[in-house]
């Protein structure tokens, strides 16, 4: 064994010994002295700073641009982006809180001497304690980009040609402006609100609940998409009385059949929705509190209710607006900017990553991933190409819900339905036992073609940390993982995510998934 294997390298410092051990890209050999700077990155969240960071890394002098507007309550944040600052990080969070509300509650069915009649979390506690963590997170990063040479500032930046970029500088100064051979736009996107009256004044998103400083009490969660079930299910957990609002299906792109188990899930535990229904107005009480009115699309009946928060989750928008992309030439769909395979735009030295590119996935490590191969390929020579496909994903219900790969529906619309094999089951998990939980929800399939070994083209699962245990059968479904793999492999017991070893009924059977036993 060499002593290269050893040794901790970067292409800043030994690009010999990259190229030696096989990474395939060196150190960017020489900048332009055209421009000021090599790349200038528009946005400090996930896909900018990965880009960002990977560029500088490379021999380039890269500069970044970032700043948060406030919402309409006046929420603001650091460096980091949605998934760190009002994303997946303090929705996590959030959701093992109310998990560990739950885990009292089976403690005592486990022989624990725990009082589990009087729980109630501490929400301004919790919400501090989250945004500790963030500014941690936040501070960190500041530092990280400091010691790999980035230079970072805080401000908004806008085009002024395809080269050009204007900022200013601190408040109070005049603006500057800089050159760059390359510009890559990465300043995501922000939540939408409904054109009614009273939802910019009364009402927040998902940008505004995981610092708001009162308890949320009775909240009406507009959308049902995967951010408004997370949100209604951690707010349920923690003890407050969520309703969710929805248009016409939950969790539109996803596995139909999955989306109504979730969704018939929550509504076991107490999350009621208000089906095919739009929101008309918001307005304020004399009591403080929030009068709903809205109309049952269905129907055509109205109604009204009274809520102590609306929170919309109803989609999002990317941050063109500031940008003047018009000065650079830039195309764009709706909000999006459109790319290439390379995730250029229409501009060749202009590009974007991220959740702001036009039909990509808006996931934090799609963008992470997506920025440092795009820094690779423009610094270091690379080549790889960021494959959008087969990318795994998580809802992070109480239940929660994972899948990678096409849904049965997408199967069957590109196969045809005489060329695809759905094995599915339900099962128990075994911790389930002793607090008596209920195992109606829990079931997992995979979609599969019919002929040969069975290529396995989807894979579906619904039950405890649904994330950590499609992860890896990701990198099994990238890898080309068959049915035929995937019975022969011998499972770990007892673990849901052996079930997926076990999967030998065929919904073309039509034979009863509903196990008799554990462990046979």
């Amino acid at each position: 064994m060499t002593a290269l294997k050893f040794m901790r390298c970067s292409s800043r410092t030994c690009p010999t010994i990259r190229a030696t051990i096989g990474v395939g890209w060196s150190r960017h050999a020489s900048s332009n002295p055209r421009y000021d700077y090599d790349l200038v990155v528009l946005g400090g969240g996930s896909a900018g700073l990965a880009c960002a960071k990977e560029a500088a890394d490379c021999g380039a002098r890269v500069l970044c641009l970032d700043f948060v507007k406030p919402t309409p309550v006046g929420t603001r944040w650091g460096i980091g982006g949605t998934c760190v600052n009002v994303g997946c990080i303090p929705k996590k969070l959030m959701h093992q809180a109310s998990l560990l509300g739950e885990a009292v509650h089976e403690a005592v069915a486990y022989g624990w001497n725990v009082d589990d009649q009087n729980l109630r979390p501490d929400w301004r506690k919790l919400v501090r304690s989250v945004q500790n963590h963030i500014k941690s997170v936040n501070w960190v990063t500041r530092v990280d980009l400091r010691d790999k040479k980035v230079e970072y500032v805080n401000s908004l930046g806008a085009f002024l040609d395809s080269h050009t970029i204007e900022f200013l500088a601190r408040p109070g100064s005049e603006r500057r402006q800089v050159t760059s051979e390359h510009v890559v736009v990465a300043v995501g996107g922000r939540p939408r609100y409904p054109d009614i009256p009273g939802a910019v004044e009364l009402g927040i998103t998902s940008d505004d609940i995981f610092s708001y400083e009162r308890e949320p009490g009775r909240t009406l969660v507009v959308g049902a998409g995967y951010v408004g079930l997370e949100c209604a299910c951690f707010l349920k957990g923690l003890g407050y009385e969520p309703t969710v609002m929805v248009r016409s299906i939950v969790l539109r792109g996803f596995d139909r059949q999955m989306s109504e188990l979730l969704a018939a899930m929550m509504t076991e535990r107490g999350v009621p929705f208000l089906g095919t229904t739009i929101p008309q107005s918001v307005e304020r009480q004399a009591d403080g509190r929030l009068l709903v009115r809205y109309r049952n699309t269905t129907t055509g009946t109205e109604g009204s209710d009274v809520f102590d928060t609306v929170l919309w989750a109803i989609g999002r928008r990317g941050l063109i607006e500031d940008l003047n992309l018009p000065a650079a030439g830039v195309e764009i769909r709706n909000d999006k900017i459109v790319v290439d395979a390379t995730e250029a735009t229409n501009v060749p030295h202009i590009f974007a990553v991220g959740d702001i590119i036009y039909g990509r996935p808006e996931l934090t490590p799609v963008a992470i991933l997506s920025g440092r191969l795009l820094a690779r390929r423009l610094f270091a020579g690379a080549t790889q190409l960021m494959d959008y496909a087969d990318v795994a994903t998580t809802v992070f219900t109480p239940l929660e819900y994972s899948c990678v790969g096409m849904s049965e529906e997408t199967a069957i619309e590109l196969r045809g339905a005489d060329n695809i094999e759905v094995f599915h089951g339900y099962y128990k998990p075994t911790e389930f036992f002793i607090p008596q939980k209920s195992v109606r929800h829990c079931y997992l399939k995979a979609v599969a073609e019919i002929s040969g070994d069975q290529k396995i083209l989807g894979l579906h699962y619904i039950g405890p940390v649904a994330g950590e245990v499609i992860q890896g059968f990701a990198a099994a479904l990238k890898s080309g993982l068959t049915v035929k793999t995937l019975l022969n492999t011998v499972g770990i017991h007892p673990t849901t995510a052996e079930e997926f070893t076990r999967l030998s009924i065929t919904k073309r059977s039509g034979r009863d998934p509903t196990p008799a036993s554990c462990c046979s």
